[in-house]
């Protein structure tokens, strides 16, 4: 049976092989995952719709291949089939035919699959085996607190190897390449991932395409910290998870996208498409770079609905795990560049949206309460990047001021959002 890149997105008509999960020789079980597809957006787990060997496989972990290519061929029954691997020299050994081959050299590793059942065998994330294999790391060693046994990244991270004498011996990690640069000192050259290519591509586009202006504010966040202080307890009682800063500002950037629709919108050839509904890109940080999943219908949701979602999605980053599903159709986008301490920055459109918010660090910072007095407050800058081919500097001024005035007063947000 041929293995056959599957059908990816629309939009995606190649990946890159991330990685074999299932090496020549091995038993495969139906269903059982066999190689990690890596593309523009996420990772993706091919698996084998039959039962049998993995006899051959046509792609090395590196390799870009097309959606419809054939990619490894397993043979159904018990036999393992000798393995074969395509490469640009073969070995005598390779070029054999398969009938010559005797069965007595039989791969060690396949008598031992054989025995040992699939139920035997830890299952990890892509995440979290592509990290074990870096350092060096036995998944069968690993506990893990997953209620379904699956060892994640955050358990091979917090995994302390066995003592040196107990451990099986590990070949070291092949040096980092080198080269000479023209002053005679060395430089460090790495191959940039595909979705890393994908980022910086993006990026580059959206400068060149649209008209990018920033306009700043900044929020006192008192009133803020100082109801999620109070209502704390009782929100985590009631919803499991505690109360942030982002549903907050997520459901003041869907009441100020009402008053001003322009913000939700794109521009498709010589029209402008006002979106009706309000799915809120949310930033986040994978182990790939920054990646945006949706919260969906955030104007139907409220805070504790909210914060589930981006919690959600945030380990599903972290663990490589988001689907395509969660990283399209998104109409406005907010970043927190404050988690890892910016005070001010310029986010970049993430599009094809026409606007994005950006949140920075919180800080005391003396603030006039009237003409005669000052005060210490936790302020906040936020930034607005809009595209000014569909938005004038009057709405996304008025916008960035409604927010401001929604979160120095909190609870309007049940009357506005």
């Amino acid at each position: 049976m041929e293995i056959k890149v599957p059908e990816l997105a629309e939009s995606i008509t190649e990946g890159t092989i991330a990685s074999w999960l299932k090496q020549p020789g091995e038993q495969v079980e139906k269903g059982e995952a066999i190689v990690e597809l890596e593309t523009d957006k996420v990772n993706i787990e091919v698996p084998s719709d039959e039962a049998g060997i993995l006899s051959e496989v046509m792609a090395a972990e590196g390799d870009t291949v097309r959606v419809g290519e054939t990619i490894a061929i397993i043979t159904a029954g018990g036999e393992a089939a000798p393995a074969q691997v395509e490469t640009k020299q073969p070995t005598e050994q390779a070029k054999a035919p398969v009938a010559e081959q005797p069965k007595k050299e039989q791969p060690a590793a396949v008598a031992a699959t054989e025995k040992t059942s699939l139920a035997d065998r830890p299952i990890a994330s892509p995440a979290a085996r592509k990290l074990a294999r870096e350092k060096g790391i036995d998944l069968s060693q690993v506990a893990t607190q997953d209620p379904l046994g699956r060892i994640r990244v955050q358990d091979v991270a917090t995994f302390e190897v066995a003592p040196r004498e107990q451990a099986k011996p590990t070949p070291p990690p092949a040096p980092a390449p080198t080269t000479q640069a023209a002053s005679g000192k060395s430089e460090e050259r790495i191959k940039m991932s595909r979705r890393r290519k994908t980022i910086a591509n993006r990026l580059v586009e959206v400068q060149q395409t649209a008209a990018m202006l920033t306009t700043f504010n900044e929020i006192d966040m008192s009133a803020v910290m100082s109801l999620r202080k109070r209502r704390q307890e009782k929100f985590v009682k009631d919803n499991e998870v505690k109360l942030g800063f982002m549903s907050f500002f997520t459901k003041a950037a869907v009441a100020a996208l009402k008053k001003m629709p322009y913000l939700n919108a794109e521009i498709q050839g010589d029209e402008i498409v006002l979106k009706k509904f309000y799915d809120i890109g949310i930033a986040v940080s994978a182990p790939d770079g920054l990646v945006v999943p949706v919260v969906r219908d955030a104007d139907k949701k409220n805070f504790g609905e909210i914060e589930k979602d981006i919690i959600s999605l945030a380990v599903k980053a972290r663990d490589n795990k988001l689907g395509l599903s969660d990283l399209t159709g998104g109409t406005f986008t907010i970043t927190n560049g404050g988690t890892f301490g910016s005070l001010m920055s310029t986010p970049i459109l993430n599009g094809p949206q026409v606007a994005i918010l950006g949140m920075h660090a919180i800080n005391l910072r003396p603030v006039a309460i009237d003409a005669e007095r000052m005060a210490n407050r936790p302020m906040m800058y936020v930034a607005l990047s809009y595209d000014h081919r569909i938005v004038d500097g009057k709405e996304a001024v008025t916008f960035l001021k409604h927010i401001k005035d929604l979160l120095e007063d909190p609870e309007s947000l049940i009357f506005e959002a």
